[in-house]
């Protein structure tokens, strides 16, 4: 049972941050545009196609479970700073401070999630170990 659990967990936590790189990718200029807002103006572009490239790489190895624990590290370096950044509801007026303390928690849960996966691997139902029960060539 605990390696279906593993597995869903992989399963569920890779969608996350497939949606979202593939929510920055459709909107790409109302992401630029939620960028500037919150004072992101540095090589906008560039930076933007990098992070939704780290996306899909981290959540594609977290979801086949190839080097999960890789995988998890790029999804953690991206959605601890994005956390920090966007729901920082200590400088959020009184109508904003409830709601983003409620998203800033659930993210922070999620980076907990992250931490365990680098911490335990992807488990037995993956990719790297089919590879080597199969004894393929690495």
């Amino acid at each position: 049972m605990k390696d279906i659990v593993e597995l869903l967990a992989r399963i569920l936590i890779a969608f996350v941050f497939i949606y979202e790189a593939l929510d920055a990718l459709v909107f790409f200029n109302k992401t630029k545009a939620t960028m500037t807002a919150y004072g992101i103006i540095w090589q906008q572009d560039l930076m933007l196609k990098v992070l939704i490239f780290i996306l899909i790489l981290g959540a594609i190895l977290v979801l086949i479970g190839y080097y999960a624990s890789f995988g998890a590290m790029l999804l953690l370096l991206y959605w601890l700073p994005f956390t920090l950044i966007v729901y920082s509801f200590w400088d959020d007026p009184a109508e904003y401070k409830r709601v983003h303390a409620l998203y800033f928690m659930r993210n922070l849960a999620l980076c907990g999630g992250l931490l365990l996966l680098i911490a335990n691997g992807a488990g037995k139902y993956s990719v790297k170990r089919l590879i080597y029960i199969m004894k393929l060539p690495r």
